[in-house]
């Protein structure tokens, strides 16, 4: 391989990012027991839990590693397993590239988070058509799977998690098609027009996950929803000083802070803070939806650990590890270079890894050319990264036709193949040509004589 290229990248990935031991932020708890006082008693009604690891392959560890470390909280909460629906593609953890098969952990030298998890939705029942059955309580429209939905009423919590790769307006699926920022929302509505829950609360880790509800969730639905980034940036993997990462900075925040917390008086508006402050370096975390509901306790939604019950202080942890962070869409990058440099020299291992690499170096190269080149022949030299690049108001959603941005991408992964998780960020841009009046024949012609070759 050149070595340029080898030293290109061991810039880019391994560098150490310093979110090293920070001081203990006090609170405090008396306040948060006035805020929480509605709460103290058991909640009325039934808490529900949606736990979504929303990719596949072992480069992509973290995510299942982060849903199992969810469904541990919410088990020691008090949360039962016919109230937790687990959305995982379960090939981590009995992965040929496993060290130790069977376990998964969530920190380095962190407790197995993978037992006793309900494998509920596995393979590819893994997929939105499924997560929405899920949500609206269908079970008839539910395939695969244990057939587990959200059979809610009127007075219960419901808790969503859903961890994943992401990009402008979208989340991505192991299995059939990604899930778009509209259908989502749409499917909230629905819910809440069904009278199912009394609120919910929603928790999403991806790249631009702000761009999810951003102009899009409403306010009034008693749905309360946080990201680990705004709609126009990555979120960022932690953990990443082995061969994968071993969680995500914006899940490992919340799960940890939950984790030493007594949560019958820590509330969702004290969580938010502390998150964002671990996080403030890389990503933004946003909150969306209905800002009342961040007054409550997380109790309310994810129960307690009895072992934490009689903490009174919610100090940030002051144990935070100095650690390798990368961004999301550059993690596989990080396990293909990770997987050459351990490979013996002259093995096929090595030669597998290159090519690996290469490939998806070439391909990162390729998406990026053709879209210059589409932008160049829709609005000119001049205009094209002007127009691509564009970025909306805060309050704005991404596209104003969500059917045109869906026909965008399928026009130009027909013409010019997959996009893969590195060429979703071009959502954006294909968002643009929509709200710019491009018609699909236009992008069909200009994406056909991009990528010719």
């Amino acid at each position: 391989m050149d070595p340029s290229i080898i030293r290109t990248l061991l810039f880019l990935l391994l560098s150490t990012s310093a979110l090293g031991t920070r001081k203990p932020n006090q609170f405090n708890s008396a306040n948060a027991r006035s805020k929480a006082s509605p709460h103290k008693d058991e909640p009325i009604g039934t808490r529900w839990a949606v736990l979504v690891a929303g990719s596949r392959y072992y480069d992509n560890y973290r995510h299942q590693a982060d849903v199992c470390h969810a469904y541990q909280i919410l088990k020691k909460g008090g949360l039962k397993d016919e109230n937790i629906i687990v959305f995982m593609y379960d090939d981590i953890a009995y992965a040929e590239e496993n060290p130790q098969p069977g376990v998964i952990i969530n920190k380095p030298n962190g407790p197995n988070v993978y037992q006793g998890v309900p494998k509920d939705y596995t393979g590819d029942a893994v997929n939105v058509e499924n997560f929405y059955a899920v949500i609206l309580g269908n079970k008839a429209a539910v395939k695969g799977g244990s057939g587990k939905v959200v059979n809610s009423g009127p007075n219960d919590h419901i808790f969503i998690f859903y961890t994943d790769h992401g990009a402008p307006g979208v989340l991505e699926m192991p299995a059939g098609k990604e899930l778009y920022a509209k259908d989502f929302n749409n499917v909230l509505k629905k819910k809440h027009s069904a009278g199912t829950y009394k609120s919910m609360v929603i928790y999403i880790e991806a790249c631009e996950a702000g761009s999810i509800f951003d102009g899009l969730l409403p306010n009034n639905i008693n749905i309360y929803a946080t990201t680990a980034s705004n709609p126009t940036e990555p979120s960022y993997a932690y953990y990443c000083d082995g061969d994968v990462c071993l969680g995500d900075l914006y899940s490992i925040s919340w799960m940890e802070d939950s984790d030493i917390h007594n949560l019958r008086i820590e509330t969702l508006q004290k969580q938010y803070s502390v998150v964002k402050k671990r996080t403030s370096s890389k990503s933004h975390v946003m909150q969306y939806g209905d800002l009342e509901t961040k007054k409550e306790v997380l109790y309310t939604y994810v129960g307690t650990n009895p072992d934490n019950d009689n903490k009174t202080d919610t100090s940030l942890d002051s144990r935070l590890l100095s650690t390798r962070v990368i961004s999301q869409r550059d993690t596989n990058l990080n396990y293909m270079m990770r997987k050459y440099q351990n490979a013996a020299e002259g093995s096929q291992m090595k030669l597998e890894a290159h090519n690996q690499l290469q490939n998806e170096l070439s391909h990162r190269k390729r998406v990026d050319q053709s879209f210059e080149n589409i932008g160049k022949q829709l609005f000119g030299s001049a205009n094209g990264p002007t127009v691509m690049n564009m970025i909306r108001p805060t309050g704005k959603p991404l596209v104003d036709d969500w059917e045109c941005l869906k026909a965008f991408v399928n026009t130009y992964q027909d013409r010019c193949g997959p996009l893969k998780t590195y060429g979703l960020k071009y959502t954006r841009a294909m968002a643009n040509m929509c709200n710019a009046g491009v018609k699909v024949e236009h992008m069909a012609m200009a994406s056909a004589k991009a990528c010719a070759k």
